[in-house]
C-alpha cells in the first residue's frame, strides 16, 4: 500500500524530495513475480524564480538587471531484479526532459530558450554477498555530497549564445534544479563488511563541460556506530576534456589529489546532531594553488518543546586554491549551496571564503516546516570581494499525497560594489517550487 507523502519523506521533504527524489517517491510495480521486478518511477518538479538584481557571473548575466523565469523537468524510468541462484541482478534506465523559460537565471546560466530530452539513467548491476557491482549512467554520492554530489550542475544557452566558439554547455537548462545527476559512465564496487564497516571503489566519468567533463577514480572507507558514521576518501583526477577545462581554468583537476576525513551523527545523544569534514587538497599543475576545504556544525532539537525547534551553527572556510568539486543540493537548504542567492549566482561559490551560518526550524505541522537561514559571507583574501549576507525565509509543505510546494523569500546584500552585483544594494529574490509525486 502507498504510504501518505509526508510518511514517504518524514518531514526532510525538499532535501529528500530533489537530492533522492526517485528514492522517496511511489512506484508503479509492473512486475513481482518468481523473483522479478519491475518498476515505473516518474518525478515532476517545476520552480518559478523572480531576482531584483542580476549578476554578471556568465557572459549573458547583466548587472543592474531584474529576472523572472520559470523551470521544471519530468523524469521517466524503468527499474527492475532478478534474483539468480546466489546472486541478484538489477539495472534501470531513464530520460530526462528539461526547460528554462523566462528571462533565464539571474547569473546569466540560462537564457530561457532551453529545452532537452535525454537519457540519464543507463546501468546494470550484480549484488553477491557482501558485494554489490554496477556499471554504466548512474547516480553517486560520497558522504555529504561536500565534494560528490553527483553530476547535477546544468547550464543553459548563458555561455554559448555570447561565445559560440567555445564548448557547447548547453545541459537542456533548468539551473536550479540540475535533474540530470547521472554520471556519464561509472563503475562502482559497494561492499559491506562487518560490524557498520563498508567501502566503495569507484570510477567516474562526468558528461558535463560545466565540470570539464572530468574524470575521477577514489575509494571511500565508512563505519557507522550508534554514536555516528565515521569517513576517509581519497579521491584522484585522471582525465579533462581539455578545451573545456582550458576555458573554466580548470586543467588542475587532472592529477588532482583530495584526502576527505568526516563524521555525521550524534554523539550518542538523541537531539544532539554533529557534522564535520575536512580536505586536504592538491591541485593537478600550477594554474591553481593547493588549498584545503572543511566545516563543523552542531545543531540542537528541543523535541520536548512545541513544533520541535532546531538551532544549528557551520562554520565552513575554503582556501583560495580550494576546488569544491561536483557539490551539490544534499541534506537541505544550504547544503552545499550556502544562500540561494550568494551560491546559486551572485559568488561567493566555495572558493577562497569563509561562511558563517545559522539556521532555525520548526514545524509546527506534520506536514509544515518553517526555517530562516542566515549567512556571513568573508573574503580570505582580506580584499571584501567575496563579503556579504544573506538572510533566506523558506517554508516546505506537503499539500497532499502527490505535491510538496516550498516557497523561499531571500535577501542578500554584497558588502562590495566590486562583486557580481555591481552595487552594495540589498537583493529580494523568491522562489517557489512544487514537486509533484506519481
Amino acid at each position: 500500500m502507498k504510504k501518505p507523502a509526508f510518511q514517504r519523506l518524514s518531514m526532510t521533504l525538499l532535501a529528500a524530495a530533489i537530492s533522492a527524489v526517485s528514492a522517496q517517491s511511489s512506484a508503479y510495480n509492473l512486475v513481482d513475480e518468481d523473483g522479478s521486478k519491475l518498476d515505473l518511477n516518474i518525478e515532476a518538479i517545476a520552480g518559478t524564480f523572480n531576482s531584483q538584481e542580476g549578476y554578471a557571473t556568465a557572459p549573458s548575466g547583466e548587472q543592474n538587471k531584474k529576472y523572472n523565469w520559470q523551470e521544471g523537468y519530468i523524469k521517466a524510468g524503468l527499474t527492475g531484479e532478478k534474483s539468480l541462484q546466489d546472486s541478484t541482478l538489477y539495472g534501470g534506465i531513464s530520460v530526462v526532459g528539461s526547460g528554462t523559460w523566462g528571462d533565464g537565471d539571474a547569473g546569466g546560466f540560462t537564457t530561457g530558450d532551453e529545452r532537452e530530452l535525454d537519457i540519464e539513467d543507463l546501468y546494470i548491476g550484480l549484488r553477491k554477498g557482501a558485494f554489490d557491482l554496477s556499471v554504466g549512467r548512474q547516480n553517486f554520492v560520497l558522504g555529504d555530497g561536500f565534494l560528490i554530489n553527483g553530476d547535477a550542475l546544468s547550464f543553459g544557452k548563458g555561455f554559448n549564445d555570447v561565445i559560440p566558439e567555445i564548448p557547447d554547455f548547453n545541459r537542456g537548462g533548468a539551473y536550479w534544479l540540475a535533474p540530470r545527476k547521472s554520471f556519464k559512465n561509472t563503475a562502482v564496487l559497494r561492499i559491506e563488511g562487518d560490524n557498520g564497516l563498508r567501502s566503495d571503489l569507484f570510477w567516474l566519468q562526468s558528461g558535463n563541460p560545466a565540470q570539464a567533463s572530468v574524470e575521477l577514480a577514489g575509494i571511500n572507507i565508512e563505519r557507522a556506530s550508534d554514536v555516528g558514521t565515521f569517513g576517509i576518501s581519497y579521491i584522484q583526477g585522471t582525465d579533462v576534456d581539455k578545451a573545456e577545462a582550458e576555458f573554466l581554468a580548470y586543467t588542475h583537476r587532472d592529477g588532482q589529489k583530495n584526502l576527505s576525513l568526516r563524521y555525521q551523527g550524534n554523539a550518542g545523544v538523541e537531539d544532539l546532531f554533529l557534522s564535520a569534514e575536512f580536505v586536504a587538497q592538491e591541485q593537478g599543475d600550477d594554474t591553481r594553488k593547493d588549498g584545503n576545504g572543511y566545516y563543523a556544525e552542531a545543531g540542537w532539537t528541543f523535541s520536548q518543546a512545541n513544533w520541535s525547534p532546531a538551532v544549528t551553527y557551520r562554520f565552513s572556510r575554503f582556501e583560495e586554491g580550494f576546488d569544491p568539486l561536483l557539490f551539490g543540493f544534499n541534506r537541505g537548504y544550504g547544503t552545499w549551496f550556502q544562500g540561494e542567492v550568494a551560491a546559486n549566482y551572485a559568488g561567493p561559490f566555495s572558493s577562497h571564503n569563509d561562511v558563517h551560518h545559522l539556521a532555525l526550524k520548526a514545524a509546527p505541522m506534520e506536514t509544515l516546516s518553517l526555517g530562516a537561514l542566515y549567512f556571513d559571507f568573508q573574503d580570505t583574501n582580506g580584499d571584501g570581494s567575496n563579503d556579504g549576507k544573506e538572510l533566506d525565509l523558506y517554508a516546505e509543505w506537503v499539500v497532499n499525497d502527490n505535491l510538496i510546494i516550498s516557497p523561499l523569500l531571500g535577501m542578500y546584500t554584497p558588502d562590495s560594489s566590486t562583486s557580481l552585483q555591481g552595487n552594495t544594494d540589498t537583493n529580494t529574490y523568491f522562489q517557489m517550487m512544487a514537486i509533484v509525486l506519481y
